[in-house]
């Protein structure tokens, strides 16, 4: 079975795949403020931003979480998050970006970081992840998945030993919400992230640099 989300704007795009995590977050982050919950790793105080023109994964699975760390001033806080997570993906042009502000007598200056940039038709080109978890606070894309269960409680999202699951290190409700699929293919993506850790990552035609300022033509997207 094949399920194909597309939509007219990029809100609906962006509303289908990620409504019900958003959902899920929201809700476990009234359980950490409870202390019915811990909290994740500790993440730095910058979110990163991140473009795809195209990823192909397997053993797609989805769910809510919370990371928590110290803003830039050093002062607590937590941030609602869904996390997916993939035994494998492949990634074609991918571009990650992150803005460190208000540098004294340079102002903001952009991290840039490039790879994958020839893997359209050459598959040892694409970035290739190994068990890679994804902590994401907003997501546009194209999406498409291979037998997809929406609705999963989070701790049953491992179909096997050795599949994907809750994340060992992330404090989740078992018995929340979470979706999975065999495959997931998404395409013109841009997303918003805390974290991102992985098995193995591996980045051909790694491309890094720095650039004053922030925004269009500095940034991914």
């Amino acid at each position: 079975m094949k399920s194909q989300v597309r939509g007219g704007t990029r809100w609906k795009r962006f509303a289908v795949v990620m409504v019900p995590s958003v959902a899920a977050t929201a809700a476990i982050g009234v359980g950490l403020a409870q202390g019915a919950l811990a909290a994740s790793f500790s993440i730095s105080g910058q979110e990163f931003k991140v473009s795809t023109d195209s990823l192909v994964g397997n053993d797609f699975v989805q769910y809510g979480s919370v990371d928590a760390g110290k803003d830039l001033e050093g002062k607590d806080f937590a941030a609602p998050v869904a996390v997916s997570g993939f035994s494998e993906a492949w990634i074609t042009n991918m571009c990650q970006s992150v803005v460190t502000p208000n540098i004294p007598f340079v102002g903001d200056v952009t991290l840039q970081l490039k790879a994958g940039t020839g893997g359209a038709n050459d598959a040892s080109k694409k970035v290739y992840a190994k068990n890679i978890y994804l902590d994401v606070s907003s997501l546009k894309t194209d999406a498409e998945f291979e037998n997809i269960d929406i609705g999963v409680a989070a701790g049953n999202l491992a179909k096997a030993p050795g599949k994907p699951g809750i994340q060992p290190n992330t404090k989740a409700n078992p018995y929340g919400f979470g979706q999975r699929a065999d495959v997931a293919r998404l395409s013109n993506v841009q997303q918003t992230a805390w974290a991102t850790t992985a098995g193995t990552f591996k980045l051909p035609d790694l491309d890094l640099s720095l650039k004053r300022g922030k925004g269009a033509g500095v940034e991914c997207f």
